[in-house]
């Protein structure tokens, strides 16, 4: 495990413990995946972040400029103790682990659910329901259209990937054909 992903995991469970004592969850949650995915969109403002010759304070006044009231104070200050201390790079990785520690905290499980076109809602809350009582846990899913798939689906939680798939069943069929 590198260094970062410790570092971002002790960043996540402490602003977990603040936002579940303030009953915020979700909202930092959401905040985070906003201020994640803005960093990963453009890539100028991760290079901005990185520059170790802007002030920090002038580096949060662009995220406060940019987020505006849509970040609550609480994501604000973290995000404030990282850039002090040199640790924007790893703002994303940040929200990575918060969603994991939250989704264990609260019996949660995020899912993308693969498929070789786009589900029906009644379809995806098929899967959603077959793998919530499959892991025990509630999920939450996103899906993605691969038509490499064929057809089927395939469902990633966590580092789990549960194929059922027309490709993946060709491939296991082919290697059993191989000696």
């Amino acid at each position: 495990m590198s260094r970062d992903t410790v570092v971002a995991k002790r960043y996540a469970k402490a602003l977990f413990e603040l936002a579940s004592a303030e009953g915020v969850v979700s909202e930092v949650e959401a905040q985070l995946k906003l201020i994640a995915d803005a960093l990963k969109q453009d890539e100028q403002i991760g290079k901005f972040l990185s520059l170790p010759s802007v002030d920090p304070a002038a580096k949060l006044a662009v995220l406060k400029s940019a987020f505006g009231d849509r970040i609550s104070v609480l994501v604000l200050n973290t995000l404030q103790l990282m850039i002090s201390r040199g640790r924007q790079s790893i703002i994303a990785n940040v929200h990575e682990a918060f969603v994991k520690i939250a989704g264990e905290v609260l019996g949660q499980a995020q899912a993308t659910v693969y498929a070789a076109r786009e589900l029906s809602e009644a379809e995806l809350a098929g899967v959603v329901a077959e793998f919530g009582s499959i892991t025990g846990k509630k999920i939450i899913a996103e899906q993605s259209v691969d038509p490499s798939l064929l057809g089927g689906i395939q469902v990633r939680i966590g580092d789990r990937l549960y194929d059922g798939s027309l490709s993946g069943k060709l491939d296991r069929l082919q290697k059993t054909f191989k000696f």
